[in-house]
C-alpha cells in the first residue's frame, strides 16, 4: 500500500485545497461529523461486520448520495480514515446491500468495479490515487438506489446452529455447488470463510466460477475481483464476500435447475469437464509457437464453442506452449472490441482477463485445464452473441501496422486521434511502441482520462484489464494487444463528467 498520508496531502494540493492545515478553511467540514453505528437501523437478521469498519460502512450507507462525496472527503482528510479502511468499507457495503439477481451485472457492477478502481489507483500518481475510490462511492450510491427500487435486499447473517463443521465444509461446497442448492451452499461457505485456508476455499470456487456461460462473464469476474480486493482487505473480511459470490454464482435466473436440466449455457461446462482427460499429463509444459498463435486466433473467428475448445485440446497436445494458446485468446478478445466496440465485446475481454488470473492462481491441476478450455469455448459465444446485437467490422488485429509518422506522436495526440479515426489510433500506437516510446506513458494518459471522463462502470473493469494484460500476452503481441484495445478506451473528445466538477468544487 501507498503512505496514507503523503497521498491525502498530494490529493488536497491537487483540487486546491487547504485542508492540511485543518478544517476551518471549508466551511462544510465543520458541518459533517462522523456517522455512528446508533444513527440508522439494519433490518433485523441483517449481516453485521466488526466494530472497526463498521461505522464506516454505515457512514457509506446512509449518507445520501448529494452529499457523501464531501462527508468522505472529510473523514479523509482529517486522517481519520485511511485508503485502505475506505477500500474495505466501499466493498462491505457493496455486498451487504447490493443482490445479485437478477444478473451478476447491471447494478453490481457497483461491487465487481471495486478492484479495477483499485487497481486504476495503484497505477496512477500520487495526486490522483483518490479519485477512482471516490467515483466508485458515487457508483455504490447510485446502484444502492437501484437495488431499494427492485427490493431493498440486505445480506442476511447466517443461522450459527446450522453451520456445517469446517472439516466437512468443502465436501458439502463441492455437493451443494453441483446440485444448485442455495442455502447449503451458503452454510458450507461461511463454514469454510472461519475454518479452511484462503488456498483451498480459491479453489473450490475455482471449480464452479466458469461453468456456465450465464452473465456474460460476470461470476468469475467477481471471483478474480473478490479475491484480490481481499488481498487488499484482509481475509478477515471473507466471509460475507465469500457467501455473496456464492450467491452470485448461482444465479440462473429464469432457468429451471441446471442440475437437473440440459440447458445451453451449461453444456460447454459439462463437455469441457469430460475432455480435460483427453490432455496429456505434462500439458503445462510446452514451446512457444507463433504459427500455432495465428491458427487458434483464425479459427475463433469462425468455429463454435465445443470446436475451440477440441482445438486447444489438439494444440496442447501436440506441444505447443499456454502462453501461445493465451496470446491467441487474448489476441482474439481484443480484435473483438475492435470490431464492434460495444458491450458485449468488452466482457470478452475482461472475461479472460478474469480467467486467465484464476487459471494462474488456482493450484488444482484439473481446474486450470478446465478453466483454459472454457476461455477458448466462451470466445465464439462473445463472438455470437456481439453479431446478433450488430454488423462486425471486417478487422483483423494481425493485420495492423504501424503508422508512418507516428514514432514520436505523444499520447494526447494519439488519444485526440481516437476521438476522430480509432483506426489511425490503433496505427498510432503501433508506431509509438515500435519506436521504443514508453508505454507507461501511454497508460498514465489512459488513465487520467477514465478518472475525468469515465461515466461507467465498465469504463474502469476494461481499462484496467487491458492495462493488466498488455504484460500478460507476449512481447510479439504486445503492440497489437494494446492498438485493438484501443477503440473502446475513453477519448480526449470526451465530456468530463460531472462528477469531477463537484469534487473540485468540493475542495476549491
Amino acid at each position: 500500500m501507498f503512505a496514507d498520508k503523503t497521498v491525502r496531502r498530494a490529493f488536497i494540493r491537487q483540487w486546491g485545497g487547504t485542508l492540511a492545515g485543518g478544517c476551518a478553511t471549508v466551511p462544510w467540514l465543520d458541518k459533517l461529523a462522523p456517522v455512528s453505528a446508533s444513527e440508522s437501523t439494519l433490518p433485523p437478521g441483517a449481516v453485521r461486520f466488526s466494530s472497526e469498519i463498521e461505522p464506516l460502512v454505515r457512514m457509506l450507507e446512509e449518507t445520501p448520495r448529494d452529499r457523501v462525496i464531501e462527508k468522505v472527503a472529510a473523514r479523509v482528510s482529517t486522517d481519520n480514515v485511511s485508503y485502505q479502511q475506505l477500500l474495505s468499507a466501499l466493498f462491505l457495503a457493496g455486498v451487504r446491500n447490493i443482490q445479485p439477481r437478477p444478473s451478476v451485472g447491471f447494478k453490481f457492477h457497483a461491487v465487481l468495479v471495486v478492484h479495477s478502481a483499485h487497481l486504476a489507483a495503484l497505477a496512477s500518481v500520487d495526486s490522483e490515487r483518490w479519485l477512482p475510490i471516490f467515483w466508485a462511492i458515487d457508483n455504490f450510491k447510485s446502484s444502492q438506489a437501484r437495488d431499494v427500487r427492485e427490493g431493498n435486499w440486505t445480506m442476511a447473517a447466517v443461522t450459527e446452529a446450522d453451520l456445517p463443521d469446517p472439516v466437512q465444509a468443502l465436501r458439502q461446497f463441492d455437493k451443494a455447488m453441483r446440485q444448485w442448492d442455495e442455502s447449503a451452499v451458503d452454510l458450507a461457505t461461511a463454514s469454510m470463510a472461519r475454518g479452511q485456508s484462503a488456498g483451498s476455499v480459491f479453489n473450490a470456487f475455482a471449480r464452479y466460477a466458469a461453468r456456465d456461460f450465464r452473465s456474460i462473464g460476470h461470476k468469475v469476474i467477481y471471483l478474480a475481483n473478490a479475491y484480490r480486493c481481499l488481498e487488499t482487505i484482509g481475509w478477515q473480511y471473507a466471509e460475507p464476500v465469500l457467501r455473496s459470490l456464492a450467491y452470485a454464482m448461482l444465479n440462473h435466473q429464469g432457468d429451471p435447475n441446471p442440475a437437473t436440466s440440459d440447458l445451453d449455457a451449461d453444456r460447454d461446462g459439462r463437455m469441457n469437464a469430460e475432455r480435460v482427460t483427453q490432455l496429456r499429463t505434462d500439458w503445462i509444459v510446452g514451446r512457444d509457437d507463433p504459427t500455432a498463435t495465428a491458427e487458434l486466433l483464425r479459427a475463433l473467428r469462425t468455429v463454435d464453442s465445443e470446436q475451440a475448445s477440441q482445438l486447444t485440446v489438439e494444440m496442447l497436445n501436440r506441444g505447443v506452449s499456454v502462453r501461445s494458446i493465451y496470446d491467441a485468446l487474448f489476441a482474439s478478445a481484443a480484435e473483438m472490441t475492435m470490431r464492434q466496440p460495444a458491450i458485449v465485446p468488452l466482457h470478452a475481454l475482461t472475461t479472460t482477463n478474469a480467467i486467465h488470473y484464476v487459471f494462474r492462481t488456482c493450484s488444482d491441476d484439473r481446474t486450470r485445464r478446465f478453466l483454459l478450455l472454457q476461455n477458448a469455448a466462451f470466445l465464439p459465444r462473445f463472438a455470437a452473441a456481439a453479431a446478433s446485437r450488430g454488423k462486425l467490422a471486417d478487422l483483423q488485429i494481425d493485420q495492423l501496422q504501424a503508422a508512418e509518422g507516428t514514432a514520436q506522436a505523444s499520447p494526447e495526440a494519439i488519444f485526440h486521434q481516437l476521438a476522430e479515426q480509432p483506426a489511425d489510433a490503433a496505427a498510432a500506437v503501433m508506431g509509438y511502441l515500435a519506436a521504443g516510446n514508453p508505454v507507461t506513458d501511454l497508460m498514465h494518459h489512459a488513465r487520467r482520462l477514465i478518472f475525468r471522463k469515465g461515466n461507467d462502470s465498465h469504463d474502469y473493469k476494461y481499462s484496467s484489464a487491458v492495462l493488466e494484460d498488455f504484460f500478460a500476452v507476449t512481447p510479439a503481441w504486445r503492440a497489437r494487444f494494446l492498438a485493438a484495445a484501443m477503440y473502446k478506451l475513453r477519448h480526449e473528445g470526451h465530456s468530463d463528467t460531472s462528477l469531477v466538477a463537484r469534487i473540485e468544487t468540493a475542495f476549491s
